[in-house]
């Protein structure tokens, strides 16, 4: 309930000040299939990620939010595109990265309630539309890096 809270707090936050953001997404993909997390304060499935903190670089920021969301250490990272986001009064750029090379050696934080590695050909129903069309092109073999909206 307190992160819900939260949540909405931020949500707020976002509506008065329209904040812009950048952050990082990592498509972590082993034997066709790919790791998803589901959060404890939003529906749905998502590939890890999250904001950058200050003096990170992004390759830094996606390796410990994919350790924090996962509990997984990274190999070699690529990148695949970077993406714009205009939902709920902010502006988010995302920069995604693929990585096929990933061992899971740890738990999810507290903020993570399913980790789950679901087949490329059977995304479930409640993977954020944004997530499934960067693994929509991925899939098509879409040259990378590129440009667009999540």
């Amino acid at each position: 309930m307190y992160i819900h809270i939260l949540y909405f707090c931020y949500r707020v936050f976002c509506f008065i000040f329209r904040p812009v953001r950048m952050g990082v997404r990592v498509m972590m993909i082993q034997d066709n299939q790919v790791t998803l997390v589901r959060q404890t304060y939003l529906r749905g499935w998502f590939m890890p990620g999250g904001g950058l903190k200050r003096g990170e670089t992004l390759e830094q920021a996606a390796r410990r939010e994919a350790f924090e969301e996962t509990g997984a250490e990274l190999g070699e990272l690529t990148l695949l595109g970077a993406y714009t986001n205009f939902a709920e009064w902010r502006t988010d750029h995302n920069l995604v990265f693929v990585c096929h090379d990933f061992k899971i050696i740890g738990k999810p934080d507290k903020e993570i309630a399913e980790l789950k590695s679901f087949p490329l050909k059977a995304l479930p129903p409640d993977l954020w539309p944004g997530h499934v069309r960067r693994l929509e092109e991925y899939q098509a073999g879409k040259a990378s890096p590129q440009f667009g909206e999540w």
